[in-house]
């Protein structure tokens, strides 16, 4: 069984309005130039592109991936061993955007994440995130129990 958890937009949350907004100006375009083709394709890739992680569960690995345009995903997959560890993050990212006139326009998202962790402790990388902390704990368990990697 494979699972598949979308993590975050690879160019900030200011990324998608971006996206779409160069997606109407090329439909636009398209009815008087074919350089409206490009500017579609740049919006779908800035509107679309995000992160995930991939989990076969049958052959114990886990992928790291860069979804392009939101569906071709990117990423190597990682063998989970028996020294690997599981545990909970909480998560504060910070994107910076600045406007025309240089007024700072500052987004923080703040969340939990389930990690995967070496035998030394050290960070790996991201499964699943949310911002519910009970959830995620259910699904901490489910992972310890559907992959068998001890807790954190």
């Amino acid at each position: 069984m494979i699972k598949s958890y979308k993590l975050d937009k690879i160019f900030g949350p200011v990324s998608t309005s971006s996206g779409i907004f160069l997606i109407i100006s090329g439909l636009i375009a398209t009815y008087f130039s074919f350089i409206g083709l490009v500017l579609i394709l740049i919006g779908f890739f800035l509107g679309f592109s995000n992160t995930g992680t991939t989990i076969n569960i049958e052959k114990k690995r886990i992928r790291f991936n860069n979804n392009i345009f939101g569906v071709i995903p990117i990423g190597k997959w990682v063998k989970i061993q028996d020294d690997m560890k599981i545990g909970i993050v909480k998560s504060n990212k910070k994107w910076r955007t600045y406007s025309r006139s240089n007024r700072i326009i500052d987004t923080q998202i703040s969340d939990y994440r389930i990690f995967l962790f070496d035998s030394e402790g050290k960070k790996i990388m991201p499964i699943c995130k949310s911002n519910n902390l009970d959830v995620l704990k259910n699904d901490l368990m489910n992972f310890n129990k559907e992959l068998n990697i001890s807790l954190l």
